[in-house]
């Protein structure tokens, strides 16, 4: 009878995403911090999710439909380090219970640095922060032995110096996994919610609504794991291109923008939807994982050296009860963000009284 609850509730939440998102416009979103990725294998794999169900807590956070029995008191931390002081990370533990299902507790963060009060002349008056948290309660259940559901419920705040804003948003989420594990394959809705107060009166801004799918396969005889994401399934075109921008390609007499063909626009606006990402396991201890952004290409280059934006690597190692992972992802030349993450299963450090999921 649960599970028939769940699925209902599941369902409807899907069905209720048009009325939340109509309103939508490029540009217009606040709270934009919950889109990025937190985690390092995931950022490794060019991403901000991933459809992947091996129990590991650090992808949770961005897919509530993997929150399992299986990762019941496991803790996982977060940081990254992007560019000019910036900073942002989270924590998240995860606990099970027999009859309701799993549940994971995340505290997100991200710190934009200080910046110096100065007006137009030049004169400056002192010094002012700004940052925003976000505080997940995430709950898994699985419905059968292959399909699995998950939400989360968020209560987000902003301080941007004297401005301050609070939110709500809720993400639903579907996972099925094949009976062999292998293959995952993963439908998400993040972000639904509302501003509940703007940082001034009477204008408030849409969430960062975004409807996504991905699919992971783990070959049987090949130390290898591919990873297809497909981003914004709610939007098709998105390409924001200003007639402004020095990369944009010109017609050298008329100095007009080029337009594309059909067929190339198509092309470019699908290919913006997909990150592919894979990830070699050596000794089922140690992985090495890379992806490729195409739309963060596009958006971040310079024409002139476009060098490895939207590329991404990282490592990962297994030791005992713990796992530890670190990225790089090019997001624009002036540099690449680390990404570091830790996951451990603290009940491994008590096999003689281990913690199981209670009633």
């Amino acid at each position: 009878m649960l599970k028939s609850k769940s699925l209902q509730f599941l369902l409807i939440c899907f069905i209720a995403i048009p009325a939340f998102t109509a309103a939508q416009i490029g540009g217009e979103q606040t709270y934009s911090f919950l889109k990025a990725p937190y985690a390092a294998r995931i950022a490794a794999m060019g991403g901000n999710f991933l459809a992947v169900n091996d129990q590991d807590i650090m992808l949770v956070l961005p897919n509530p439909s993997l929150i399992s029995p299986e990762i019941h008191n496991h803790l996982g931390l977060g940081y990254v380090n992007t560019f000019a002081g910036i900073n942002y990370g989270h924590v998240s533990y995860a606990r099970a219970f027999n009859k309701i299902g799993s549940f994971a507790g995340t505290f997100q963060f991200i710190d934009y640095g200080k910046f110096t009060y100065a007006d137009e002349s030049g004169q400056t008056a002192g010094n002012f922060r700004a940052s925003e948290y976000a505080l997940n309660i995430g709950w898994g259940r699985g419905l059968s032995q292959r399909f699995s559901i998950g939400s989360n419920f968020k209560m987000i705040y902003s301080s941007l110096e004297s401005y301050n804003s609070f939110g709500l948003a809720v993400d639903v989420a579907g996972s099925y996994t094949s009976g062999n594990k292998l293959f995952t394959g993963s439908l998400i809705a993040g972000n639904i919610g509302l501003q509940l107060k703007g940082y001034t009166s009477g204008n408030p801004e849409s969430l960062p609504f975004e409807l996504k799918a991905g699919i992971s396969q783990q070959f049987r005889h090949l130390p290898f794991r591919l990873s297809i994401l497909v981003n914004h399934l709610e939007k098709w075109d998105l390409n924001d291109e200003d007639d402004l921008d020095p990369n944009i390609n010109k017609d050298p007499i008329t100095g007009e923008p080029e337009k594309k063909s059909g067929i190339e626009d198509f092309g470019d606006n699908l290919l913006r939807h997909i990150v592919v990402g894979g990830e070699v396991t050596i000794a089922k201890s140690f992985f090495i994982r890379g992806g490729y952004n195409y739309q963060r290409r596009q958006e971040m280059k310079v024409s002139t050296k476009s060098a490895l934006v939207g590329f991404s690597w990282g490592v990962g190692l297994r030791i005992k009860m713990f796992q530890i992972n670190y990225a790089r992802s090019t997001y624009h030349l002036a540099g690449s963000p680390n990404f570091i993450s830790v996951a451990v299963n603290l009940a491994s450090f008590n096999k003689s009284h281990e913690d199981k999921p209670g009633e």
